[in-house]
C-alpha cells in the first residue's frame, strides 16, 4: 500500500494550493487579534463572525517593510490605526508551509473600504439613539447663560487640559471659574468604560456644576473609536447637564460629537465658548445696568421737576392759606376787640346795677329792721305790766307769785292786789271753783 509522509503530504497540499489559486483575493474580514513583535513583522488573526460566532478564522501577517507603509497610509486616510474588532478588507496571498500550515501573507489594506464600514457602523449607531428617542435629549438642555461651576473629564496629564485650563485662567476680565477634574483614560479599548464611570462620578454631584465638558488632545488623532461607541454616546445624550465636547478630531465629527449639547474642535475652543458666554453675559449686565442708570436718571428728573412743581404749588397753597388765616384772624381780632367792648360794657351795666342793689339792700334792710324794733317796741310797751296796770288791769300775787300760776291754794293765804295807782293786801277767807266755760262760780 502506498504511503505519504506528512510532510509529503503537507508538501502536495501545498503545490494543490499553489497550482489552483489565483496570485492574490481581496478578503473582508474582521481583525480578531494583532500584535507587532521586535522586528516590525504584523501578526493578526482574521476572523469572520455569524451571529457573533466565528464561522472561519485564519492566521494572517504583515511584514515589517509592507506594515510600516500600510499602517502610516491607512491612518492617514481613517484617522486611526489598525486594531482589533476592525473591518478590513485586505489583499492576500494564500501560503501553506510544511511546518505552520495555512495562513495569509497581507500585501495591501483598501482604507476606503474600512472608512465606509466605520461610516456605515456609525449611522447604524446613530439610527439606534433616534429610534431610542435620545438622540436629542442633551441638546434640549438649557445652556447656562454664564457657566461658572464645570465638570471635567479628561486625562489630567493630557496636553489639552493644561491648554483649557490655561485659557480659562487667563481671561483678562478676571472672571472666576471653578473646575474639577473628573480623571479617565481618553484612548484605547479602557476609554469607553473610563470615561462612562467618569460621567457616573460627575452625575453623583451634578446639581454642583453648570456643565460637563468632555476634552481629549495633545496626541494624534487616533483611538477615537470610544467617542463613536453607542453605550458612551447614550450616557453623553441623557446626562442631566449640558455636555460640550473638545475631542481634538479635525477629519469629522464623532456620535459623541452628535450627541452632546455643543461640539468645539480642540479643548482651547470649549474654553473660549464658555468664556465667550461670561463675556456675553457680563456685556448684557453692563447694558442693562447702564440702561436702568439711564432709566432712574430721568424717572429721578421728571420726579425732581415734579417734586418742584409741587414745592411751588404747595408754596403758593401754603401762602394763600396763610393770607386766609391772616385775613380771618384780623377778623376774629376785630371780633373780639367789639365783643370785648360789648361784653365789657354788659359787664359794667351788671356791675352797676349789683352794686346799685346792692347799696339799697342794706337801707332796705335797715328799714326793715327799724320797723320791726319799733313793732316789737309797741308790742313790748303794749305788753309792759304798767301799760296794762293803766289800762284798768290788776295783778294779784301770792308769795310774788302770780295767783294763776299758783296750785293748791287755801283759805288764809295773803294777797297782794296790784292796780294802777294802789296797792291791796288780803287774806283769802273762801275759795270757790269757778266754772268759766258755764259760767258758774
Amino acid at each position: 500500500m502506498h504511503h505519504f509522509s506528512l510532510y509529503e503530504l503537507n508538501k502536495l497540499v501545498g503545490e494543490a494550493l499553489a497550482k489552483n489559486l489565483e496570485p492574490s483575493y481581496w478578503v473582508v474580514a474582521e481583525i480578531g487579534e494583532m500584535r507587532q513583535n521586535q522586528n516590525g513583522h504584523c501578526y493578526l488573526e482574521l476572523v469572520e463572525k455569524d451571529a457573533h460566532q466565528i464561522k472561519a478564522k485564519s492566521r494572517a501577517t504583515i511584514w515589517s517593510y509592507t506594515f510600516r507603509n500600510l499602517s502610516g497610509w491607512f491612518e492617514a486616510i481613517t484617522g486611526e490605526s489598525l486594531k482589533p474588532g476592525m473591518s478590513i478588507l485586505c489583499n492576500v496571498t494564500v501560503q501553506y508551509h510544511e511546518v505552520y500550515g495555512f495562513s495569509l501573507n497581507i500585501k495591501d489594506i483598501d482604507a476606503q473600504y474600512t472608512l465606509g464600514e466605520r461610516a456605515k457602523r456609525k449611522q447604524e449607531i446613530i439610527a439606534s439613539l433616534h429610534a431610542d428617542g435620545i438622540f436629542e435629549l442633551n441638546k434640549e438642555l438649557p445652556l447656562p447663560v454664564a457657566a461658572q461651576h464645570i465638570a471635567v473629564i479628561s486625562s489630567e496629564s493630557a496636553a489639552g487640559f493644561g491648554d483649557f485650563i490655561d485659557q480659562l485662567s487667563g481671561n483678562v476680565e478676571g472672571f472666576r471659574i471653578h473646575v474639577e477634574l473628573f480623571g479617565a483614560t481618553m484612548q484605547g479599548d479602557k476609554a469607553e468604560t473610563s470615561i462612562i464611570a467618569a460621567m457616573h462620578r460627575v452625575f453623583e454631584r451634578a446639581v454642583e456644576f453648570d456643565l460637563l465638558v468632555l476634552i481629549r488632545g495633545g496626541g494624534a488623532s487616533v483611538d477615537l473609536d470610544c467617542f463613536d461607541a453607542y453605550q458612551l454616546a447614550s450616557h453623553i445624550a441623557q446626562f442631566p447637564l449640558p455636555v460640550i465636547t473638545g475631542i481634538g478630531h479635525e477629519r469629522d465629527e464623532t456620535i459623541a460629537d452628535l450627541v452632546a449639547h455643543t461640539k468645539m474642535k480642540t479643548p482651547t475652543a470649549v474654553a473660549e465658548f464658555i468664556l465667550s458666554g461670561i463675556r456675553q453675559f457680563d456685556c448684557k449686565l453692563d447694558e442693562r445696568f447702564k440702561t436702568l442708570a439711564n432709566k432712574l436718571l430721568a424717572t429721578t428728573t421728571e420726579k425732581l421737576l415734579e417734586i418742584d412743581q409741587l414745592a411751588g404749588r404747595f408754596q403758593r397753597h401754603v401762602r394763600q392759606i396763610l393770607n386766609d388765616q391772616n385775613m380771618a384772624l384780623q377778623g376774629m381780632k376785630h371780633q373780639l376787640a367789639y365783643g370785648q367792648h360789648n361784653v365789657m360794657k354788659s359787664q359794667m351795666q351788671y356791675l352797676d346795677g349789683q352794686m346799685y342793689t346792692l347799696a339799697r339792700v342794706p337801707m332796705k334792710l335797715i328799714e326793715q329792721q327799724e320797723w320791726s324794733l319799733g313793732h316789737l317796741q309797741k308790742e313790748l310797751e303794749f305788753i309792759d305790766p304798767v301799760n296794762v296796770l293803766r289800762r284798768g288791769y290788776s295783778i294779784t300775787l301770792i308769795n310774788g307769785v302770780s295767783i294763776a300760776k299758783t296750785k293748791n291754794i287755801k283759805a288764809g293765804a295773803e294777797l297782794k292786789t296790784i292796780a294802777h295807782d294802789i296797792t291791796v293786801e288780803s287774806t283769802i277767807t273762801k275759795i270757790l271753783n269757778t266754772d268759766h266755760g258755764k259760767g258758774k262760780v
